[in-house]
């Protein structure tokens, strides 16, 4: 198989980003409580601290680099303070470059405190989610947005809920079996261009570009817009990659498998994802193969090996040692029923 591009990731995000995307995509109601402005202040990395110790006055370990969660711990502790010290605390914090605060349980912060964040460029924001809810929230989409990627050539397919990666050389003939899976009934992810993200150590993403989407070039009739063409329920925005179906053209001096449907996995990312090589000859329904594929590997998420199924039957009937001019009929009367 060809060699995939190198791997990439985002270095950082704005807090304008994050503070815009937790409303609008993951659906976190939140608030600004001063004027700082979002777009100077960068996150580069996923994980989120509550600056409790570094409140009391203790700043050896101070991980200022990250998103501060200020909850209710943390607001009570500054409650309990003087005006003259909460001031004080607060503003041992704003010494280092923090990217933002975020205050969760409708906790508020004083004016003289807002004040001097904004002085010091740092956003304040304020959700009424509990603590625990809200890093868990945050945590994941930050996760997302810091987690590594890749470019694949090849088509991302919905079949049957099992996401089948087609890939193989150009010209193979991949657009057009993910379109014709589309005619059947089954859902487009991406085609020629997919982003795969690792989430975790054994799942792996999938996704289109923001420019192609889910336009598909077929050679000789041009480009298609499958949402356009077939509907909404034609279409799906990412997927998980569970198996990868490799299209090549017959080859006499190679040999393929004939008893299990797959033999092998292909590395994306660290993922191990089963690997099935389809050779392509002139009349195979490659579309029907797919759809094979995919139901023979949800029957295995559930147990089911046909391959060792068949091998167990060979090797009882091996172990009988029963002789006789052929084989066994597979029903032993035929009731009168000759149609």
């Amino acid at each position: 198989m060809a060699r995939s591009p190198k791997p990439f990731q985002n270095e950082s995000v704005s807090v304008a980003f994050v503070a815009e995307k937790l409303q609008s995509v993951v659906g976190i109601e939140i608030s600004a409580l001063n004027d700082a402005d979002p777009e100077l202040r960068l996150v580069t990395e996923s994980n989120q601290h509550r600056p409790g110790l570094a409140l009391a006055g203790f700043l050896d370990l101070f991980t200022h680099h990250r998103i501060q969660v200020l909850g209710n711990t943390e607001c009570r502790y500054l409650e309990h303070l003087s005006a003259e010290g909460r001031e004080a605390a607060f503003s041992k914090l704003l010494v280092f470059n923090i990217p933002c605060f975020f205050l969760t349980n409708g906790n508020l912060l004083d004016a003289p405190l807002l004040d001097r964040a904004t002085e010091a460029g740092v956003p304040i924001y304020a959700t009424g989610l509990p603590t625990m809810e809200f890093q868990a929230r945050l945590g994941d989409f930050l996760s997302d947005q810091f987690a590594i990627q890749q470019t694949v050539h090849g088509a991302l397919v919905d079949v049957y809920g099992i996401g089948l990666l087609l890939t193989g050389s150009p010209g193979i003939g991949k657009s057009e079996i993910a379109l014709d899976l589309v005619e059947r009934g089954h859902r487009l992810v991406a085609d020629d261009v997919v982003i795969a993200t690792a989430k975790g150590d054994s799942v792996l993403m999938g996704a289109g570009t923001d420019i192609a989407q889910h336009f598909m070039e077929i050679r000789g009739l041009g480009l298609i817009d499958v949402r356009a063409m077939f509907g909404i329920r034609a279409i799906r925005f990412q997927k998980r990659i569970e198996v990868v179906v490799h299209l090549s053209p017959w080859d006499k001096e190679v040999e393929y498998t004939r008893l299990g449907m797959v033999d092998s996995f292909h590395d994306i990312l660290g993922v191990q994802l089963p690997l099935v090589k389809l050779p392509i000859t002139p009349g195979k329904n490659v579309t029907v193969l797919c759809e094979v594929i995919a139901m023979n590997h949800l029957l295995g998420h559930y147990g089911y090996n046909a391959a060792e199924v068949f091998a167990e039957r060979l090797t009882n009937k091996i172990r009988s040692k029963k002789s006789g001019a052929g084989p066994d009929r597979g029903i032993d009367y035929f009731e009168h029923d000759y149609e």
